[in-house]
């Protein structure tokens, strides 16, 4: 499977060496509508946290507090970005919580969680970032059935405008509000079939 997945993509590559740079990003007007009907909160985060909420995210605030909730929950092994893990390791929060830096696909069963780090979040509609440059391992984000995505302060973004205007040079941009979900059979909504059920979004405090 490995070698006709790197041969596939081999191909898409070579396809698209010989074009030319690629199209910029249209310009957004600054007077975009924003979504304002919400009650009032001291910060972004907060606001985030709310949203996120409406949409079956778990929002949490500081990694100790994702160590309790994955031991609560019963989720003791899992996939850490390498370059987070040393930070985590460090609390003793995480203490009986096993870590792998390196997400083995032939044992994909045995990943209760994976953590890795989000590009960003918007405020406005809960929404998480998650971006190829930045994230470690895609299955490692979207495989378990928990995903906890760590996100500095900085990277919390008021509103979907300033999140495209973030987007950078990046070739690959998930937005991801809440956990998975899919309606398209019969119109029952059914979350963590094309990734997570548990969609955790934990800022670095």
């Amino acid at each position: 499977m490995s070698d006709d997945r790197s041969e596939i993509f081999s191909r898409i590559k070579g396809a698209l060496e010989p074009l030319p740079e690629r199209t910029p990003l249209p310009d957004y007007a600054r007077d975009l509508p924003l979504c304002t009907v919400h009650p009032d909160f001291p910060n972004a985060w907060e606001l985030f946290a709310h949203k996120s909420k409406q949409v079956n995210g778990t929002p949490l605030k500081g990694l100790a507090e994702l160590a309790k909730w994955l031991i609560a929950d019963g989720q003791t092994h899992g996939y850490c970005d390498p370059a987070l893990v040393d930070k985590v390791r460090a609390l003793p929060e995480f203490n009986g919580i096993t870590l792998e830096t390196e997400f083995d696909r032939t044992r994909f069963d045995d990943f209760t969680f994976g953590i890795t780090k989000a590009a960003g979040v918007i405020a406005e509609t809960g929404t998480l970032i998650l971006k190829d440059q930045s994230t470690s391992s895609r299955l490692g984000a979207l495989a378990p059935w928990v995903h906890a995505a760590i996100v500095d302060e900085a990277d919390v973004y008021p509103d979907v405008r300033t999140a495209i205007e973030n987007f950078g040079d990046d070739p690959s941009i998930i937005w991801a509000t809440g956990p998975s979900k899919t309606a398209d059979v019969e119109g029952i909504l059914i979350e963590g079939v094309h990734g997570p059920g548990i969609q955790i979004v934990c800022l670095d405090a």
